[in-house]
C-alpha cells in the first residue's frame, strides 16, 4: 500500500504537477530553437516522390516490373505486428491509406503504424484503466461503474486512432481550402500570361509555399506527377483525391475537360476561382450564423449568473440589511 499512498498523496501530486509545468515551460522557451524547416521537410517529400515516379517511368520503359511509390520500408515491432495478425486484409488497407494520405501522412510507415496503433490502444487503455479503478482505487465508485469503465476503455482505445485521423483531416482540408481560391487566382494569371500547367503550378507552388505549405506540397506533387505519369488525367484525379474537397475535385474536372476537349483554360480557371471564393464566403457566413447557438449554454451558465449577482446582490443586501434593522429597534420600540 506504500506505492499507492505515494501516489494518492497530495503533496507528491503537487510536485509532479510542478514538475510538469516546469517541463512545458522550459519546452516552449526551446522548442523554436529545436524546430525545423517545415517548408523544407515539405520539400524533401516531394523530392522523394518525384524521385520514385522517375524511378517507375524508367522502369516502364525499360519494361521492367514497376516498382512501387510506397516503397518506406516501415520494420521494427510494428510491422511484425500487422504482418502476423494480417491487418492489412482486416482493417481494409487501401481505405486507411487514402485517409492517412488526405491526412498528410504517405508513404508505407504510416499505414502500418496506423494499423498496429488501432490493436495495441485498446490494451493500453485498458490496462491503464484498470491500474488507475483497482490498483490506485481513486474515486468513490461502485463496482459496477468500475466495471463499466474498465470494459469500456477497449473501445475508446479502439477508435482513438480514427478520431486523430479524423481530425488531421479535418484541419489539413481547412487550411488548403483557405488558401485555394487565391492559388487559383494565381494559376490564372500565369495560364494567361503563357505558360503551360506544368509550370504554372511550379510558380504557384513557389508562391503559396510561405502561406499554405500543405496546398504547395499538393501543388508540387501534381507538378510531378504530370511530368513522369503517362496518364495526365491520372495527376488531376489525384489531386482531387489527396485533399478530399468538393472545389478541388471541380477544377481537376475542369483542367481534365480541357486536356480533353481543347476547351479555354483561363476561362475555366476563371469561373473555378469565382466559384470556391463563393463557397469560403459561403463557409464563413455558416460559421458566424453557427455561432448564437453555441454561446447559448456557456451564457445561461457562466454569465447569466454573474449578472444576476451583480444586478440583485445590491437589492438583496439592501433588503436584509433592513430587516435586520428593523429586528434590533422592535425589541426597543417595546
Amino acid at each position: 500500500m506504500s506505492f499507492v499512498d505515494t501516489v494518492t498523496d497530495r503533496q507528491n501530486q503537487i510536485a509532479v504537477l510542478a514538475a510538469l509545468a516546469t517541463a512545458a515551460t522550459a519546452f516552449t522557451l526551446l522548442a523554436p530553437l529545436l524546430q525545423t524547416d517545415p517548408m523544407r521537410e515539405r520539400a524533401k517529400r516531394v523530392a522523394d516522390y518525384k524521385e520514385n515516379l522517375r524511378q517507375q517511368s524508367r522502369a516502364e520503359i525499360a519494361g521492367k516490373k514497376s516498382p512501387t511509390l510506397r516503397n518506406a520500408a516501415a520494420g521494427g515491432a510494428a510491422k511484425s505486428l500487422v504482418q502476423q495478425f494480417k491487418l492489412l486484409e482486416v482493417f481494409d488497407a487501401n481505405a486507411a491509406r487514402a485517409r492517412l494520405t488526405m491526412a498528410g501522412f504517405r508513404g508505407e510507415r504510416p499505414v502500418v503504424t496506423y494499423m498496429a496503433a488501432r490493436v495495441v490502444m485498446p490494451v493500453i487503455m485498458l490496462i491503464a484503466s484498470a491500474f488507475y479503478m483497482y490498483v490506485l482505487n481513486v474515486g468513490e465508485l461502485s463496482n459496477f461503474m468500475r466495471l463499466l469503465i474498465t470494459g469500456g476503455s477497449p473501445v475508446l482505445g479502439f477508435y482513438l486512432p480514427n478520431i486523430y485521423v479524423t481530425n488531421a483531416v479535418q484541419k489539413r482540408q481547412q487550411k488548403v481550402q483557405l488558401a485555394f481560391p487565391d492559388s487559383l487566382d494565381l494559376l490564372l494569371i500565369c495560364v494567361e500570361s503563357g505558360m503551360s500547367i506544368e509550370a504554372a503550378l511550379q510558380k504557384v507552388t513557389q508562391e503559396v509555399a510561405a502561406s499554405s505549405p500543405e496546398l504547395a506540397e499538393e501543388y508540387g506533387l501534381t507538378t510531378a506527377e504530370l511530368s513522369y505519369l503517362s496518364d495526365r488525367r491520372i495527376a488531376y484525379e489525384n489531386l482531387g483525391k489527396r485533399t478530399g474537397l468538393e472545389g478541388i475535385k471541380a477544377v481537376t474536372t475542369a483542367l481534365i475537360q480541357c486536356e480533353t476537349y481543347g476547351t479555354p483554360l483561363g476561362s475555366s480557371l476563371r469561373v473555378m476561382a469565382a466559384e470556391n471564393r463563393e463557397m469560403r464566403m459561403q463557409e464563413a457566413e455558416k460559421k458566424a450564423a453557427a455561432l448564437p447557438p453555441k454561446l447559448t449554454v456557456p451564457m445561461i451558465l457562466f454569465f447569466l449568473p454573474v449578472l444576476f449577482v451583480v444586478i440583485l446582490g445590491p437589492a438583496v443586501m439592501t433588503a436584509t440589511g433592513k430587516g435586520m434593522e428593523s429586528e434590533e429597534t422592535a425589541p426597543m420600540d417595546r
